[in-house]
């Protein structure tokens, strides 16, 4: 196994750090992430990922924590948008519009701002593309504390969550608050991404959070086993991410490397095309019959199974 695992990898304290910020990250990105496809607000998840940008930035700006600036920023902006959009699908688009042109021009004030303090901290690329071999040990504390709550946030709000995403008035005519559990999912999601955010970046955080829920949907048949298995894709993504990455080292006589983030992005989107092709779709088809692209076919599963 010497040709895949380079020397020094499984001593490598800053290897061992990233690999579990990464695995962290993964599993909540994924929870958050099926629930993200199944409510159609994929494009609300992309807005954050400039929204924490903004965060991440200004943090570099101001000498504070990158993950504060992350989660900071990305939950105000998620309760920007929940607060100007409306129930309708293109109210929601509206809004997610609005707060992403804010924070687009926000992010390029404070990337100028950090590039002209100091042209050595590499904060541009840290911020967009991520840097998770250089992340501290001391935080993995409260990354582990935020994604518990955030997944038992979503454990929490688990069925009025499924049920106005498959249908908001109905959810309403049952006396559950779709604005209010919109809101809580929009918090849990600006968590999701402004961690991902610290592993793989901020404008390629979505890829953790869409990539593997969207493979995952396409191949079961409850959230539940759709949970496991995006939780499961995005993990083996991050870990083969990071591993593909410390290997770069040594592919290359200048000793640069590749990004995390490639790797990762380009792993997910492997997957997901690996779930559509025509072996594996008549697979799929054949226990759960068509719609297989669509993620509330499952949804409506989940929901008719939970009553």
């Amino acid at each position: 196994m010497s040709f895949l695992f380079e020397p020094g990898f499984f001593s490598n304290g800053s290897v061992h750090v990233a690999l579990v910020i990464g695995a962290v990250s993964a599993v909540v990105s994924s929870v958050v992430g099926v629930f993200t496809v199944v409510r159609g607000q994929s494009f609300a998840g992309h807005a954050l990922t400039d929204v924490t940008t903004t965060g991440g930035s200004a943090s570099f700006f101001y000498g504070i924590s990158p993950l504060l600036g992350f989660l900071s920023a990305g939950v105000v902006g998620a309760g920007a948008m929940e607060a100007i959009g409306v129930q309708r699908l293109r109210g929601r688009d509206i809004a997610t519009g609005v707060v992403l042109g804010v924070a687009t021009g926000l992010s390029a004030l404070y990337l100028y701002l950090d590039a002209t303090k100091s042209a050595t901290t590499g904060a541009a690329q840290q911020i967009l593309f991520g840097s998770i071999f250089s992340v501290d040990s001391s935080i993995i504390p409260v990354v582990a504390i935020v994604s518990v709550v955030t997944v038992a946030m979503i454990a929490a709000i688990y069925r009025p969550l499924l049920l106005s995403s498959l249908s908001p008035e109905l959810a309403a005519a049952r006396g559950i608050s779709p604005r209010g559990v919109g809101l809580l999912f929009m918090l849990a999601l600006a968590i999701s991404v402004g961690l991902s955010s610290l592993a793989i970046g901020s404008i390629l955080s979505t890829a953790l959070l869409i990539g593997p829920a969207a493979t995952s949907l396409r191949l079961t048949t409850t959230l539940r086993r759709a949970f496991a298995v995006a939780g499961g894709l995005g993990v083996g993504a991050t870990w083969l991410g990071v591993l593909f990455a410390y290997d770069s080292y040594y592919w290359f006589p200048s000793s640069q490397g590749l990004p995390v983030s490639f790797f990762i992005v380009a792993l997910t989107v492997l997957a997901y095309l690996a779930s559509g092709v025509p072996p594996v779709r008549h697979l799929v088809e054949r226990r759960r019959g068509p719609g297989l692209d669509d993620g509330r076919v499952v949804a409506a599963r989940s929901a008719a199974r939970a009553r």
